[in-house]
């Protein structure tokens, strides 16, 4: 794949993750926005009445600008990330078109740098957990998702050795069980972290990680909808189907 080619993907692949995290903004507004309300109602029903922090960016700022300013960064960061994992895997991973590589990337992202993550340390809202593990609780959580890409790295590689002896079902069906191995003994070594409080509720803890996923789902589902569509136009542009009238006589 020749650098201009790579240079159009990865445009296309950031235009791809700015449209994405437009719709993930959606989700994350009507969503995730009113779980986080909620949340912040419980933690200053429950702070003790002296007990005042000043606002340093006013609460409407950070449901709106603050939230699309965050959501849309991140999708075009994104996905400039995946257009260049795209160039990579385009044609290695097997015989698969531009649209149903894009797609099938999106949803390995979607598992290993979300997903599998998240259900060892899933997200909390505001008022979940002490202040002062904060640093240790993201230190956790980013070395999980390191661990998960990397195994599912090395799950794709491993696959992609044993096909040609197993074959490419078998072959497939061992590095999946090999990489969910590896996720459980790292999920069973790697320290718990409980911090919700006893009477925090449960509804709205359930309510703001099934938004928080949906978020995650409608970002990296667009960014392989949009992305797939975009590279299967360029790499495989369809022929004209018209031709030219013949002239009158």
């Amino acid at each position: 794949m020749n650098s201009a080619t790579v240079r159009n993907l990865l445009v296309r692949g950031m235009l791809a993750g700015l449209a994405a995290g437009l719709l993930a903004l959606v989700v994350a507004y009507f969503l995730g926005e009113p779980g986080v309300d909620s949340a912040i109602g419980f933690e200053e029903a429950h702070a003790p009445a002296h007990e005042h922090e000043v606002e340093l960016v006013s609460r409407s700022l950070q449901s709106t600008a603050g939230l699309a300013t965050g959501v849309l960064v991140y999708g075009v960061a994104f996905g400039g990330i995946a257009a260049l994992a795209f160039c990579f895997a385009l044609g290695r991973v097997g015989r698969f078109s531009p649209r149903a590589t894009a797609l099938l990337l999106a949803g390995a992202a979607l598992l290993a740098v979300y997903v599998v993550p998240f259900l060892k340390y899933p997200a909390n809202p505001p008022s979940v957990g002490e202040p002062d593990t904060i640093g240790r609780r993201t230190a956790l959580y980013f070395l999980m998702m390191v661990l998960s890409v990397l195994l599912a790295i090395a799950a794709t590689i491993a696959g992609k050795r044993l096909a040609p002896s197993l074959g490419t079902w078998y072959a497939t069906v061992v590095a999946v069980a090999a990489f969910a191995a590896a996720i459980g003994l790292a999920y069973a070594f790697l320290p718990a972290v409980n911090e919700v409080p006893g009477d925090f509720p449960a509804a709205l803890l359930w309510r703001f990680r099934l938004s928080a996923l949906a978020i995650q789902a409608a970002l990296w589902g667009g960014l392989g909808l949009i992305f797939g569509e975009l590279a299967e136009r360029l790499l495989n542009p369809k022929p004209a189907t018209g031709r030219a009238a013949p002239a009158a006589n």
